[in-house]
């Protein structure tokens, strides 16, 4: 979202405005995973606290953000754009592979990169929870994409004779929150186990909705 402040225009130091206003957020946003996602947390965060950390100025903060809520809101879509990301390339590498391995490739492809830093599941899963109506519209709509993505897998699936032929977006919805609940107790050390492991669970729970028993696969 812009700031309240008019940023600078012209050339400074070989970069155009537009790429020193790029450099400014990508250190905000940095600074915010590293403040957000750690110590002290979003709710304890100043403005100061984070330019500081950015190595920037409370005047370059305004001219990129409006609010403290607004770097949140950036960094839980950054967040949510590098995972979704990863899943979409490990579906593309996994098209012609059999369910179980497709599906096996795309969970470890997202719990990878979730996972590839704490701070990571700590804004997606704890610090934009309650701030706001706005945020938990935000938080809402990503996790809408997901279930989208596990109901195309599912009727992509189903239209292959490899899964039962169903409406999934209700149990879509309930397996993502195992899906988040899991990777957050597992990041928070409260599950013994490898992420692997995790990947695998994760994978026979999916299985277990797209095959029902009785249900076998066709052709």
């Amino acid at each position: 979202m812009p700031g309240r402040l008019r940023a600078p225009t012209g050339r400074y130091g070989g970069k155009t405005a537009e790429e020193r206003q790029a450099e400014r957020r990508r250190r905000f946003l940095d600074a915010a995973l590293q403040l957000f996602g750690d110590t002290p947390g979003f709710r304890s965060t100043t403005v100061a606290a984070l330019s500081e950390t950015a190595g920037l100025s409370t005047r370059q903060f305004y001219e990129e953000f409006r609010t403290l809520e607004d770097v949140l809101a950036a960094l839980h879509l950054q967040v949510n754009g590098w995972a979704e990301a990863a899943v979409l390339e490990a579906a593309a590498g996994a098209a012609d592979l059999p369910l179980v391995e497709r599906a096996t490739a795309i969970f470890r492809a997202y719990a990878g990169n979730v996972a590839a830093d704490p701070r990571r599941i700590r804004i997606t899963f704890v610090e934009i929870i309650g701030v706001s109506p706005r945020l938990e519209e935000q938080r809402l709509a990503r996790r809408a994409g997901w279930v989208d993505l596990i109901c195309a897998e599912a009727d992509a699936a189903a239209a292959r004779g490899e899964a039962a032929p169903r409406d999934y977006r209700l149990a879509a919805t309930g397996f993502i929150g195992s899906v988040n609940g899991l990777l957050h107790d597992w990041s928070a050390g409260w599950v013994d186990a490898t992420l692997d492991e995790v990947v695998d669970e994760l994978v026979r729970q999916l299985l277990g909705i797209l095959r029902p028993p009785g249900w076998r696969p066709q052709g």
